[in-house]
Formats: structure tokens, sequence, C-alpha cells
């Protein structure tokens, strides 16, 4: 496998570091605005040489063919509040004419077998190199923060394992990932006075300020 590994990321590099300044742009907005921000916080990276290689050996994906059949090598997270929240960002994201939309999967409504939730789109997205534009694709996660601590655990757990869980584990990952998302749905039943408690705390902050 001879890939300049350097040269190949470095672009990645560049679409994550602007995707992660415009949603970052995008929850200051809501907040320059006194509004609730469907945004609670942006992360992003890309995908290691050594994840990259592995993938490509576990999905037999040849050189030729790893910019098109490998769509999470730059990879945005984007946490949010509330269920309803995941839905707000993905309409946004819908509306925006510098990304296009190639694919989606909602992990919310339908978890996986694991109890995973998380709502993801693949976008593609065009940055602009010395000898003109390329077009890369992206993959967004969009998730609660309760969806995001049960995956960050389950990220770890997978490495311990290699995604081959002792039956107890598994039980009990399923377990709380239901216990995560039934936590999400009470916080969605008392949203308006979450809303307006941090409207109060916005405010009073400012005058403090």
């Amino acid at each position: 496998m001879n890939i300049d590994w350097e040269n190949f990321l470095w672009p990645y590099d560049e679409a994550v570091r602007e995707l992660k300044i415009k949603f970052r742009s995008l929850r200051q907005s809501f907040l320059t605005e006194r509004e609730h921000s469907p945004i609670e916080f942006v992360v992003g990276r890309v995908k290691s040489v050594d994840s990259i290689k592995e993938k490509m050996q576990r999905r037999v994906i040849s050189p030729e063919v790893i910019e098109t059949d490998m769509q999470d090598i730059a990879g945005i997270r984007i946490v949010c509040q509330f269920v309803d929240d995941i839905y707000k960002v993905v309409d946004l994201i819908h509306a925006r004419d510098d990304m296009e939309v190639i694919e989606e999967r909602d992990y919310v409504k339908n978890a996986k077998s694991s109890g995973y939730r998380s709502y993801h789109m693949v976008i593609s997205y065009t940055i602009y190199l010395p000898e003109g534009s390329k077009k890369l694709l992206a993959e967004i996660q969009i998730r609660t923060l309760a969806m995001n601590f049960w995956a960050t655990v389950e990220h770890t757990l997978n490495y311990k394992y290699q995604g081959s869980y002792p039956k107890d584990i598994s039980k009990r990952l399923k377990s709380t990932a239901e216990t995560a998302y039934k936590l999400d749905e009470e916080m969605s039943f008392i949203k308006d006075e979450v809303q307006e408690a941090q409207k109060v705390f916005t405010k009073n902050k400012g005058k403090e300020n």
C-alpha cells in the first residue's frame, strides 16, 4: 500500500477545521439572539492512519476507492441537550448550501441492537486547495449528552473486548442505553422549563458582567 498519508489526510484536516468553525458559529448565532441553541458543543477528528488501514482491510477497500468508499475519514460530532434538538440540527444541515447531504441514518428512533443511538449524516463538503476545489466526504454524528456519554463508554469497552463483549457486559450496556434514552425522554417533558431557566441565568450573568 503506497499512500502518502500526510499529503492524503491534510485536506481532511482542513475540512474538519472548517466544519467545526461553521457549526460553532451557528451555535453562537443562536446564543447572540438570546435563543436556545440546538447545538451544545461540537468536536471533530480525522481518522488515524492505523484506523484507516484496519478498516480498509476489514471492509476490503482498495486505495483507489478509499475517498468514496470510506465515508468517515473526516468526522464531526454535534452534541445536543434534547432529542428534539437533534432533528433541528438535521434540518439546519439540509438547509445549508455549503454542504450536500449524501446519506443519513436515524439510529435515534431505530437504535442498533447494542442500544446505540445517534443520527448519522454523510455530507459532501468542498474545500479549496491551491490547485482548485476538492469535494470530500465527512460523517456528522448528532446525539444528546446522554447518548454521547453512553457511546463514549461503549467505544472504550469495544477497544478492550474488540466487539466481543461478555454476555453480562452486553446485557448491561443495552440496559444502560435504554436508561439513557429514558432520561432524554424525561428531559424533553421539562424542556421548556430548562430553556426558560437558561435564559434567566444568561440574562443575570450578563448583568453581572
